[in-house]
């Protein structure tokens, strides 16, 4: 009966001592988010009230765009300007461990001992919109932490890469000219979430070309108040680079004027307050499913099991009754 309590208290601490700017209690408590246990809800409700304050951009595109020198140049401007940055490198998983294929060892090194600077390498753990579920909320550590901007630089899936939005303030999507056209950025719904286009590597044949056709293809969504651009960069140059951190700058401005007029995020919360109860219901039915309680649910659980009732019925039966339901749904710690 103690081990609960002290569990709770040591939790508590770790939060606090995060809160009070110790990186090596945010960098455990990123541990226990990522692995999604079991106190990462009281995690976030604490350090919740401590959130809103961070800016975040989203960095996005295929594969081999060169995101992470793109990247490394951001945080290169964001440090001169003496404002503080966590990276949220996400990386594809293991097929054996499911943990992150790339590490942060290998990212951004010459940035890797600065004190003003925290970049922690994720598994995308086969997410279909290139972002781990855990992202939103180490976002939300980052915040809490006091970062004055939080980078998510996703996996490059693609045509899958589409939750960025849902957690940026501002998406940049990298392209390469040898990527593929206008059209082939338009199929991939690209078009929908980026805020400014960064045509990448600009000194190979095609850059220019790319960068006109969708500038004609932006034309097309006629006149909105924020006229997406179409920049050109080499990252390994660090050519262009000063125009994209400007134009991150710029649309910040647009978006809190925006916001300033309007309700602001109310959808967005509202989002996310589904996402969370989604995520949570879910872990408790499986620990449940594989803890069976010896009542009418484990009869059920067990002729799902046997296949002498169907999945569908079985589910109908336990929604239908609220007593199984509410067993169904008991916190895992407070079931053992």
């Amino acid at each position: 009966m103690t081990e609960m309590p002290a569990r709770a208290k040591a939790i508590s601490e770790l939060v606090d001592r995060m809160l009070n700017g110790d990186r090596v209690a945010l960098a455990r408590l990123i541990t226990l988010v990522e692995n999604r246990s079991g106190p990462s809800p009281v995690i976030m409700s604490r350090i919740y009230p401590r959130c809103g304050r961070a800016y975040i951009i989203g960095i996005t595109g295929p594969p081999g765009a060169g995101k992470s020198t793109l990247t490394d140049r951001l945080v290169a401007r964001a440090r001169s300007e003496e404002r503080t940055a966590a990276v949220i490198a996400v990386d594809p998983s293991s097929p054996f461990s499911g943990g992150a294929v790339l590490g942060d060892r290998i990212r951004m090194q010459s940035h890797f001992l600065d004190p003003g600077v925290f970049i922690r390498s994720v598994s995308s753990r086969g997410s279909h919109g290139g972002i781990a579920r855990s992202t939103r909320d180490l976002v939300r550590l980052f915040d809490a932490f006091g970062f004055d901007l939080v980078i998510i630089e996703t996996v490059g899936v693609g045509q899958t890469e589409l939750d960025v939005m849902e957690l940026a303030d501002t998406t940049v999507v990298v392209l390469v000219p040898e990527g593929g056209d206008a059209i082939q950025v338009m199929k991939a719904g690209l078009l929908e979430i980026a805020d400014i286009f960064a045509v990448n590597k600009a000194d190979r044949p095609g850059a220019g070309r790319m960068q006109t056709d969708l500038e004609a293809m932006l034309q097309l969504r006629g006149n909105e108040p924020w006229v997406i651009p179409v920049l050109l960069t080499e990252g390994t140059r660090d050519g262009g680079t000063d125009a994209l951190w400007q134009t991150i700058g710029a649309h910040r401005e647009y978006r809190e004027a925006q916001e300033a007029r309007s309700q602001g995020g109310a959808e967005r919360r509202e989002g996310e307050l589904l996402d969370i109860l989604d995520e949570e219901l879910r872990r408790r039915v499986r620990w449940k499913l594989a803890h069976p309680p010896g009542d009418g649910l484990a009869a059920i659980i067990e002729a799902v099991r046997s296949g002498t009732v169907d999945p569908y019925s079985a589910a109908l039966e336990i929604l239908g009754d609220e007593g199984r339901m509410a067993a169904l749904v008991e916190a895992p710690d407070a079931s053992r």
